[in-house]
C-alpha cells in the first residue's frame, strides 16, 4: 500500500457517514428470494457475554452455548436475539424455546457436512419453528434448492460468492419426489 492510500485510510469520518460506510461493508444476505441488507450481527463462538457490551438496540445472533450459559439475561431481548448452531450441536438443546427466537442460524462448516439440513428439518417439523431459518458458513449455489426444501428462508452469502450466482440456484428443481418441509406430501400423492 502506498503512502497516499495509507493517509486516505487514516482520514476520520463523521458520525453521519458511519451508516453509509457500514452499509457498504455489510455481509450480503438473501431472504425469501431477494437480496437484502443484513441487520443481524453474527457473534463468534469465542465471544463472551462481557464482550458484547450493551445489547440494547442491537440484533445479535449468538452461539447456542452462549445463550444457554446466559439464558436469563438474554431472554430479556426476545425480539433482538437469535441463536446459531454449529453442525455438531443438537437443536434439541432448545427444548420448547425454539419459537422464542426471531431467527435461528445453522452453520455449514464445509460443503461435505450436511448435518444442518437435518437440524433445519427437525426445527421446522418437530419443534415447529416459525421464524427465519438462516444458512451460514459454506453456502453454495448447488445446495440452495435443497436448503429451501429443508425449511431455510435466508442465506448469508460468503464473501467469495456472487449473490446473483447463488440466486440462480433457487429454481434448480420445480418438484421433489420425496416429502420435504415445504411440501410434506410426496409427489406421487400430489398427482
Amino acid at each position: 500500500m502506498n503512502g497516499k492510500m495509507m493517509r486516505n485510510l487514516l482520514i476520520p469520518i463523521s458520525v453521519s457517514e458511519w451508516p453509509l460506510l457500514r452499509r457498504a461493508f455489510m455481509p450480503k444476505l438473501i431472504k425469501d428470494g431477494a437480496l437484502i441488507e443484513n441487520n443481524w450481527r453474527l457473534i463468534d463462538k469465542e465471544t463472551g457475554i462481557d464482550s458484547l457490551g450493551s445489547i440494547d438496540n442491537k440484533q445479535l445472533i449468538v452461539p447456542v452455548k452462549l445463550w444457554l450459559e446466559n439464558k436469563e439475561l438474554l431472554s430479556q431481548y426476545k425480539d433482538t436475539i437469535g441463536i446459531w448452531f454449529d453442525s455438531d450441536e443438537n437443536p434439541a438443546l432448545l427444548d420448547d424455546d425454539a419459537n422464542n427466537f426471531p431467527i435461528i442460524a445453522l452453520n455449514f462448516p464445509s460443503f461435505r457436512d450436511g448435518r444442518s439440513y437435518s437440524h433445519a428439518a427437525i426445527l421446522r417439523q418437530q419443534q415447529n419453528f416459525k421464524g427465519d431459518m438462516r444458512a451460514i458458513g459454506d453456502v453454495r449455489r448447488d445446495q440452495v434448492s435443497y436448503m429451501l426444501s429443508c425449511g431455510f428462508s435466508s442465506f448469508l452469502i460468503p464473501d467469495d460468492m456472487d449473490a446473483t450466482v447463488l440466486l440462480t440456484g433457487f429454481h434448480d428443481f420445480s418438484e421433489n419426489y420425496q416429502s420435504t418441509v415445504t411440501k410434506p406430501t410426496p409427489l406421487f400423492r400430489r398427482r
